[in-house]
């Protein structure tokens, strides 16, 4: 029997962009959660495809849940968010931390997106504020502001469960770039610190795995794990190590494949930009000089 903190956790991995998506779920109510669903898409063909949530949505459907929230931790630049579809699918109220209307700022100004956009977060059912408290179910839940890898990005301290999107990965890989609009590897580097302040027995949920040394893919860890074996952020790292090492490593990253759609449809809430005539979604493409 699960404790009355224990939520029950459900991964979802999508092999093509290595990300995780979680139904969390309140064993006493069936009310759930889901975090940064996925909305699969080929950059080649254009094609977009609900392979991905329609897994979560059979999952959902064959337990007989009830979506209370749909989630994303932050502007994601390697996949589509499926934020809007699976709200439309199967209801609840979409959520990101409020700083995202910073990243909608910055990023509508890079593309010229111009009036397509609103930059004041409209696009999402609640925008969260640092250390917000909410509830799924009967678990108690908190927002947490750990910028870093962009301004926007938000824990979700669910139950037990922490579930941390990009920040912190598995302690074999390290922790998020900072070198994308608005990232900082000194802040990430004291968001990681926030969250490594959590009890030891704290279960952590990443956001992504690839498997470094050809190892199984997983994607849960505990704090003590992180805050004793975390290659980048561990107990003896101090901020100028880890600055240096983020910095010199993030000069060796390409930009993700799919970030040019991703973060055009991600500022806005998982939706693809407003048709023209013909009934067709175009993305702008940034020039510079």
């Amino acid at each position: 029997m699960s404790r009355p903190d224990t939520p029950d956790v459900t991964a979802f991995f999508d092999a093509a962009t290595s990300s995780v998506s979680y139904v969390v779920t309140d064993p006493a109510t069936g009310i759930c959660a889901v975090i940064d669903p996925v909305l699969d898409y080929d950059s080649r063909s254009g094609h977009l495809s609900m392979a991905s949530m329609d897994k979560i949505a059979a999952f959902i459907a064959d337990n007989k849940l009830q979506p209370r929230w749909i989630l994303d931790t932050h502007i994601h630049a390697d996949h589509l968010s499926g934020l809007d579809s699976l709200r439309q699918r199967l209801g609840g109220m979409t959520g990101i931390g409020d700083q995202v209307i910073e990243v909608q700022g910055t990023f509508a100004s890079y593309y010229n997106l111009g009036a397509d956009i609103r930059c004041d977060g409209s696009q999402f059912d609640h925008l969260f504020a640092d250390a917000e408290e909410f509830r799924v179910g009967g678990l108690a839940a908190q927002a947490l502001h750990v910028p870093g890898h962009t301004p926007a990005c938000t824990a979700y301290l669910i139950g037990d469960c922490l579930f941390v999107g990009d920040s912190l990965l598995m302690p074999d890989f390290g922790t998020a770039r900072c070198d994308f609009p608005g990232g900082d590897a000194a802040t990430l580097y004291h968001s990681i610190r926030r969250l490594l302040a959590l009890p030891d027995q704290t279960r952590v949920f990443v956001g992504h795995d690839y498997g470094p040394g050809g190892r199984a893919i997983a994607w849960e860890t505990t704090i003590a794990d992180q805050r004793n074996g975390n290659i980048h952020v561990n107990e003896t790292v101090s901020e100028e190590m880890f600055v240096e090492l983020r910095t010199s490593r993030d000069m060796a990253l390409e930009l993700p494949a799919l970030m040019l759609a991703a973060v055009q449809v991600n500022i806005r809430g998982g939706r693809l930009p407003t048709p023209d005539s013909n009934g067709v979604s175009y993305l702008k493409i940034p020039l510079t000089r």
